[in-house]
C-alpha cells in the first residue's frame, strides 16, 4: 500500500460493490448514490494502490486482488460477528440451503471453506432437483437454472453450467439412463430410449456406475471434469447448457451469516469452473 490513509468506510462499501456486482445495486443497499459509490472505490484503489474492478457496462467486475481483499475482509467480518455477539449466543446460526445433486456435491467436498475454519456457520442442505419455497423460508439459500422472477428474491449469477458424456475407457458404449423429472434426464430419454446399459432414479448413482466402468454418464462438466479416470466421450451438449444463480429472499441477504454462506459458496463454485 502507499502512504495514503485508508478509509475504513471504503472497506465497508467495497463489500457492498463487490458483492452485489456493481454501483446501482450497492446503491440500494447503502442508500448512498452510485456516483458516490464510484468515487469512492476510487479513491480505495488509489489508496491501496492496486486495480480492484473493471469497469463495463455490465457492472463491476472484481480483479483477483480484489477477490483477495473480498475472502479476508469476510473473514474479519465474521471474527467482528463474533466478538460482538451478545453473551450466551455461542450457537452457530443455521443457514438452509437448497440445490441440485450435483451442486451439493460440489459444495459438499469443500465444506470446511464454507462452514469457516472454526466454523462460525451451521449448513443444512437440502438436495432437490425441485425448486422450494423461498419466499415461505424451506430454505434461506437456493439454486437455480434461471434468474429469480419473484420481486421479494435476490439473485447473483455463477458461472454456466454445460453438460457432456463421461465414462472409463474400457467401459460399454451404452448410457446409464436417469429417470427424474431434470432437463439432462429428459434430454437422455428422449435421445436414447430404452437403449441404457442401467437405469437408475438417483443422478448421483450414474456418477457412480460410470466410475465403476459400468457405462457412459451424463454429467456436468465441472463435477466429470474433476473425476479422476473418467474422460469425455463427446462434445457438450449445447441444448442442456444454463445459468446457474445462486438466490435468497431480499429480507435474508443481509444478515452476516447468509452474506458469508453466499460468498463461500460462490468462491467455492467459481474455482471449481476454473479447474
Amino acid at each position: 500500500m502507499n502512504e495514503m490513509k485508508i478509509d475504513w468506510d471504503n472497506l465497508h462499501l467495497f463489500l457492498a460493490v463487490a458483492r452485489e456486482g456493481g454501483l446501482s445495486p450497492a446503491a440500494k443497499v447503502t442508500q448512498r448514490s452510485a456516483a458516490t459509490l464510484g468515487r469512492r472505490m476510487l479513491a480505495l484503489e488509489r489508496a491501496m494502490g492496486r486495480e480492484l474492478f473493471v469497469r463495463h457496462d455490465r457492472g463491476y467486475e472484481m480483479t483477483s486482488e480484489a477477490r483477495k481483499l473480498l475472502e479476508g475482509l469476510t473473514e474479519i467480518e465474521a471474527r467482528i460477528v463474533r466478538l460482538t455477539a451478545r453473551p450466551g449466543a455461542t450457537e452457530r446460526p443455521l443457514v438452509k440451503v437448497s440445490a441440485g445433486t450435483w451442486t451439493t456435491l460440489a459444495l459438499l467436498e469443500k465444506l470446511d471453506e464454507i462452514t469457516g475454519q472454526p466454523a462460525d456457520i451451521r449448513l443444512r442442505f437440502v438436495s432437490a432437483e425441485t425448486t422450494l419455497d423461498m419466499p415461505r423460508r424451506e430454505v434461506v439459500i437456493g439454486f437455480r437454472n434461471r434468474r429469480p422472477t419473484e420481486e421479494s428474491l435476490a439473485g447473483r449469477n455463477l458461472s454456466r453450467v454445460e453438460f457432456a458424456p463421461y465414462a472409463r475407457a474400457a467401459a460399454p458404449e451404452r448410457w446409464i439412463k436417469v429417470l427424474a423429472d431434470t432437463p439432462s434426464a429428459r434430454w437422455l430419454d428422449k435421445t436414447i430410449g430404452n437403449d441404457a446399459v442401467c437405469e437408475v432414479n438417483a443422478p448421483r448413482n450414474s456418477l457412480d456406475l460410470a466410475l465403476a466402468g459400468k457405462g457412459i454418464a451424463l454429467l456436468p462438466t465441472f463435477i466429470g471434469d474433476g473425476q479422476k479416470g473418467l474422460k469425455r466421450t463427446g462434445g457438450t451438449i449445447p441444448e442442456l447448457s444454463h445459468d446457474q444463480w445462486i438466490v435468497t429472499h431480499q429480507d435474508d441477504r443481509h444478515l452476516p451469516e447468509v452474506r458469508r454462506t453466499i460468498d463461500r459458496m460462490c468462491r467455492v463454485l467459481e474455482e471449481r469452473h476454473r479447474q
